[in-house]
């Protein structure tokens, strides 16, 4: 499934000729032919400039957003937005509805920005982890309400929270982040409740280790003492598995075909250990030897 994955992302950019365009043919109508128009948050780099390249192949035109529209890509059909996530919510709710009315609704929402706050949860300022949870769960969530009164008007559309892995296996020393992604997660599974009987779907994305700059990007929450050993250790875990990780190419490719499919739920996506084994695994084991089993395998034992 991973290697099929990873060729049917390939095969979603026209430069790859005449067999590219064979192979995507193949696979039926492009998503264009569903979703005309699609907002993406987080779309300068890493799954967010993935998603963007694979929806543009597919006919898609793209509002993506920044903090930074600089350091948004050029490219047709592509629309850059000015949006910070922590900004007022006045602000992000003027920016939304800009882009809306330039777009004349949007099919497709694509909750992906976000960031890492790396600490210990107690020994480090709480203001951190606060400002954490206002942006990427307060403000995301204010992004699917509104994005829904469209969709529901119009009864039709997609809205994707990117959650993560870490929902279902935290991340040491990640208090925020993983609240953050179990929150989302949560409220996709109440919207895929509500929207049962409308033309909506709702997807909860759980993307695993990908070779993005996350970790580059990553706020260090460290206290004024030098980092303790462990903290060290489970660091560089978390490096030697972003590194390891799939393209993200591989995560938009995924994600194409749960679009095609065109049905509300959860999709897992990265390596075949983390997005296939390790899920299907603990449901066999008790909660005490899983928890062991994650600590030895962050290095956090």
């Amino acid at each position: 499934m991973v290697c099929w994955n990873r060729l049917q992302a390939g095969f979603l950019h026209p430069g790859l000729g005449w067999f590219g365009y064979v192979i995507r043919a193949s696979m039926g109508a492009p998503l264009s032919s569903r979703y005309r128009t699609a907002f993406i948050t987080g779309a300068s780099m890493g799954l967010g400039d993935a998603f963007a390249t694979m929806l543009l192949a597919e006919g898609v035109r793209v509002w993506g957003t920044s903090r930074d529209p600089a350091r948004l890509p050029v490219r047709d059909g592509f629309t850059p937005v000015a949006l910070d996530l922590a900004a007022a919510p006045a602000e992000i709710e003027a920016a939304f509805v800009r882009a809306e009315g330039g777009a004349g609704g949007f099919d497709l929402v694509i909750n992906n920005a976000g960031y890492g706050r790396f600490g210990p949860f107690a020994g480090t300022d709480f203001a951190g982890w606060r400002a954490q949870l206002e942006a990427m769960l307060g403000a995301t969530l204010q992004l699917s309400h509104l994005a829904l009164q469209g969709m529901l008007a119009r009864n039709h559309g997609a809205l994707v929270n990117v959650s993560s892995l870490a929902v279902e296996f935290p991340l040491p020393f990640m208090s925020g982040y993983n609240v953050v992604k179990s929150g989302l997660s949560a409220l996709s599974e109440s919207l895929i409740i509500e929207t049962a009987d409308t033309g909506i779907i709702v997807i909860d994305f759980r993307p695993g280790d990908y070779r993005t700059r996350f970790n580059q990007a990553m706020h260090s929450l460290s206290s004024t003492p030098p980092p303790s050993a462990r903290l060290q250790r489970v660091w560089t875990v978390l490096e030697k598995n972003l590194a390891a990780g799939p393209a993200p190419a591989h995560a938009a490719g995924r994600l194409r075909g749960a679009l095609r499919r065109g049905r509300s739920g959860v999709v897992r996506s990265g390596d075949f250990f983390q997005a296939g084994l390790a899920p299907f695994g603990v449901r066999f084991i008790p909660a005490a030897l899983r928890r062991a089993v994650q600590a030895w395998y962050f290095g956090a034992g």
